[in-house]
This record gives structure tokens, C-alpha cells and sequence, in this order.
């Protein structure tokens, strides 16, 4: 399986599709995270409040926020670096020869996957410190414990919702022949997942849920938690929700929509700290649950269609 995962180490970070797409992305995020810095520092004019170093990250710039920008567009490079895993393999013809080494199927898919994790992990990894040493030179502002205790939860989450991708991927690879049709495929769900979700939960909240009354709050709360409800079926939403509240501490709740009494705005004064990195991380548990099993799920379909599949050696 190692011998597997370093030689497609090799082939990926010698590919030019993944150097042109990383460095596409990184430049995309460079300029997002440098004007939101440059926001940022508009906006404390020489203040120097706590917690304010992840605003590079939540802050949106010109179009988007970093958060945003890796929810729509880093699935791309774990769809790039997996829907041509097997197939590819299959049209070279190596796949045979491939499996009648001293070398069993399992490894072949196991290495495969390994090594666009660690491959994931390194882009994502890099990035990361890019962007932080921008924002340290920008805004001037040293992050603390906390703050890089939450950054290095984003970056494993991160990780995960790229690798969902990637397992994706290769099970469409296993499953259709042209590489073409793979990638299209991948390419497809993606666009679904990341743009017509939301839309369809929407809609199907106003069906199912519909808003009779615009002044009666449980109306209004009952079609928003369908709406919220329904588009967790989207890879995308479960990421953005689970990332927008680990680097946000002064998030409490995974809901969009949170109506308050007037006992409830009197005592606003009890939630004026942040919360602690252990108690936001319980906030998103169910989500981060979901999005891990999403992607074990995913590989190990893809796992169990290759090791049935027939090989034959030409």
C-alpha cells in the first residue's frame, strides 16, 4: 500500500492539472484573505480586540469569505486528483498487470485514497500558514491558543470535506470506464450539491412548510427548520455550518434563525464571552459526525465496488 500511495504522491504533485488548479486556488485565496485583512484593519483602527484573528478567515472580501471560497470551490481539487484513479489505470491497461504483482487489490484503492488525503493535507496545510503569515503581516495582530486551536480543527475539517470529494471520486472512477464520464459525473454533484440545494430546500419548504401567516413566529420557524433541515444533504452546507461556527466563537447555535423573548434580550449580557473551543466544537458535533461518515461511507462504497469488480489482465 505504501509503494502504491508514494508513487501516486509522485504523480500528483508532479501532475501540471494539480499545480495549475492548487495555484488557481491559492491565488483566489491570497486576494480574498488579503482585502478582508485589509477590512479588518479598517475597521479596529488601533484597536486590538480579542479573537479578531480569525476574522481573516470569517470575513467576507470582495465576493467571498476564505470559508466560503473552500465550501464551493475545494472540491475541485479532490475531484481532480481522484475520478481518474482506476479508470485510468484501465485504459493504459496496467491494472492487470498491476494486481498480478505480489501487490493485493485492497492496497491498490487504499494507497490511492491515502495518498490524496496526504496530498489534500499538504495544499490545505500549506495555504494555511500562507494565509496566516499574510494576516500577521497585514493586520499585525499575533494569534493566541485558542485561536490556533480552532484554526487547526477548520484545517482537519477542511481535510475531511476535501477528502469526501476525493472518495467521490474515485467511486465514480471504479464505476464508469471513460474518464470523461467520471469527471462529469463528479463535476455534476458537485455543481448540485453546491448551488441547486439550497434552492430545491427552499422550495420545498414553502410546499411543505408554507408561510400563511407572516406574523405568526412558529410558521415562520417551522419552514425555516425544514429549509435548514433539508439542505444538510448537501456536503457543502454541512461543512460551511460546522467551519462558520468553529471559527466564529461568538456563535452558540447552528440555527440561521433564533427568535428571543423579551426575557431572553434582557439577559443578552450572560453571552457577551465567547465560547470555548470545546463547547463550539459540541455545538457542530452532529455536523462534523456527519460529514466524517459521509466520507467513509463514500470511500468504503467505492472500496467494496472495486473489490467485486472482474480485472482482467491483457
Amino acid at each position: 500500500m505504501w509503494t502504491i500511495c508514494r508513487k501516486e504522491l509522485a504523480d500528483h504533485f508532479g501532475s501540471i492539472r494539480f499545480l495549475i488548479l492548487f495555484c488557481l486556488i491559492l491565488m483566489v485565496a491570497l486576494v480574498s484573505t488579503y482585502m478582508a485583512a485589509t477590512h479588518v484593519r479598517e475597521a479596529l483602527d488601533g484597536a486590538k480586540p480579542s479573537q479578531v484573528f480569525l476574522l481573516l478567515f470569517t470575513t467576507p472580501g470582495k465576493f467571498f469569505s476564505l470559508v466560503q471560497f473552500i465550501a464551493l470551490f475545494g472540491p475541485l481539487l479532490g475531484i481532480i486528483m481522484g475520478f481518474d484513479a482506476i479508470n485510468r489505470e484501465r485504459q493504459h491497461r496496467t491494472l492487470g498487470k498491476l494486481v498480478s504483482q505480489p501487490i493485493y487489490r485492497d492496497a491498490i484503492v487504499n494507497g490511492k485514497f491515502l495518498a490524496g488525503v496526504l496530498t489534500i493535507s499538504v495544499a490545505l496545510l500549506s495555504m494555511m500558514l500562507l494565509l496566516t503569515g499574510l494576516g500577521l503581516m497585514t493586520v499585525g495582530v499575533v494569534p493566541g491558543i485558542e485561536e490556533i486551536g480552532r484554526l487547526a480543527i477548520y484545517l482537519l475539517v477542511s481535510i475531511a470535506y476535501v477528502s469526501f470529494w476525493l472518495g467521490l471520486a474515485i467511486l465514480f472512477s471504479v464505476l464508469f470506464r471513460s474518464l470523461a464520464t467520471s469527471a462529469l459525473a463528479a463535476v455534476a454533484l458537485w455543481i448540485f450539491s453546491a448551488f441547486f440545494v439550497g434552492f430545491l430546500a427552499d422550495l420545498a419548504a414553502d410546499a411543505l412548510r408554507p408561510i400563511r401567516n407572516p406574523r405568526d413566529p412558529e410558521e415562520i420557524v417551522a419552514n425555516r427548520r425544514f429549509a435548514d433541515a433539508s439542505s444538510l444533504a448537501s456536503p457543502a452546507v454541512l461543512y460551511s455550518q460546522a467551519t462558520s461556527t468553529i471559527l466564529d466563537p461568538y456563535r452558540r447555535t447552528r440555527s440561521n434563525l433564533v427568535l428571543t423573548g423579551p426575557m431572553e434580550r434582557l439577559s443578552l449580557e450572560r453571552f457577551e464571552r465567547p465560547l470555548p473551543l470545546d463547547q463550539s466544537i459540541l455545538v457542530v458535533w452532529p455536523y462534523l459526525t456527519l460529514l466524517a461518515a459521509m466520507t467513509l461511507v463514500c470511500f468504503g462504497l467505492s472500496y467494496v465496488v472495486f473489490m467485486r469488480q472482474e480485472i482482467r489482465s491483457v
